[in-house]
């Protein structure tokens, strides 16, 4: 299993959709550990680990009985807390021992469940999620991908490679222009802000959009990214990506799409450009699952980062163990752009 560094632990992931959840329990994994997420006592989810600490039946294979987590071997339940409350077979009177089922942080918010693995006095799951309006939302979608946490969050914030992955689409080779990204520290993260490119020459920019105001990309630690796109009209998107690592090549992603000031319905953005969207993320699929693929076939390779790559030291300083970096100390940069 990967070992992560240690702060990723106390940190939130998102780790599945509300609307997943009922009374059945479903079954996560985060940075490696199994986690069990159920609905025990009214709507409020419940996490643990996913494991009975009797013989280590998953408790995933349970069941929901009077408020409680039933283990599917024996038969033991756990309160929310973690606490024995039976123990079936044991004697009428008989002392219950001290024996608890270990619980997982999880907060539920805009149709999402964030979870931590371990306790912390942090402040909590990103501003810039806690801010976002539910009645703006359009969709919420999710996937399994092939890929790093680290790999797929560098492609949701490069740009540079989208006239040849999503050719058309988003940009197009023969259509750049001269632009100056400017990226600096965040008490979250990092914002980085694109001057210059008020029109992208692809097609889901003709199709559904008009010049814009400003771009920029936010990234909120560890694994939570936002695009905000605002138009000279005033309405504002926000496309918020959440990135929660399975394994070292395999991650799960949640995404939502928030639209303010402009008319734009939830059924029209499903039927006329969800379908534009999913195929986007279909192509960034592919590119990172063959990456993922030669990876594995060069394992002591060394990637070559240049003054290009803006977003690449920022996301190794919070996602490996043998960066040297502080993320918040990585100085303000420019960097010119042919986008």
């Amino acid at each position: 299993m990967t070992s992560w560094p240690a702060a990723l632990h106390r940190k939130w992931f998102v780790v599945a959709c509300s609307d997943r959840v009922r009374r059945k329990p479903i079954a996560v994994t985060l940075l490696g550990r199994p986690i069990v997420l159920v609905r025990l006592q009214g709507e409020r989810i419940t996490g643990f680990e996913d494991r009975c600490p009797h013989r280590q039946a998953p408790l995933s294979a349970g069941h929901v009985v009077q408020g409680t987590l039933q283990c599917p071997y024996h038969g033991w339940r756990f309160d929310p807390s973690g606490a024995l409350v039976e123990l079936p077979g044991m004697p009428e009177g008989g002392c219950l021992p001290g024996i608890r089922a270990r619980t997982i942080g999880v907060i539920e918010h805009g149709g999402l469940i964030w979870a931590r693995l371990e306790s912390t006095d942090d402040a909590g799951i990103p501003r810039l999620v806690q801010g976002l309006a539910p009645e703006s939302r359009r969709f919420l979608w999710q996937a399994t991908w092939r890929a790093s946490a680290l790999d797929i969050l560098e492609n949701v914030l490069d740009p540079m490679h989208t006239h040849f992955v999503h050719r058309g689409l988003i940009r197009s080779q023969t259509a750049r222009r001269d632009i100056v990204a400017s990226c600096w520290s965040t008490e979250e993260g990092f914002t980085v802000d694109y001057a210059g490119d008020e029109q992208q020459s692809g097609l889901i920019y003709r199709l559904f959009e008009s010049p814009r105001k400003s771009e920029r990309a936010h990234f909120s630690q560890p694994g939570s990214v936002q695009l905000e796109y605002a138009y000279h009209d005033g309405s504002c998107a926000r496309i918020s990506l959440h990135v929660s690592p399975e394994s070292d090549d395999r991650s799960r992603l949640f995404g939502t799409l928030h639209i303010d000031g402009r008319r734009a319905p939830a059924w029209a953005v499903r039927l006329f450009v969800w379908p534009f969207i999913r195929r986007v993320a279909r192509q960034d699929e592919r590119i990172l699952a063959m990456q993922t693929a030669n990876v594995r076939r060069f394992p002591e390779r060394k990637d070559a980062v240049t003054p290009f790559d803006i977003v690449r030291r920022r996301l190794l300083a919070v996602w490996t163990t043998d960066s040297m970096d502080d993320p918040a100390s990585i100085p303000y940069r420019e960097t010119e752009l042919k986008l």
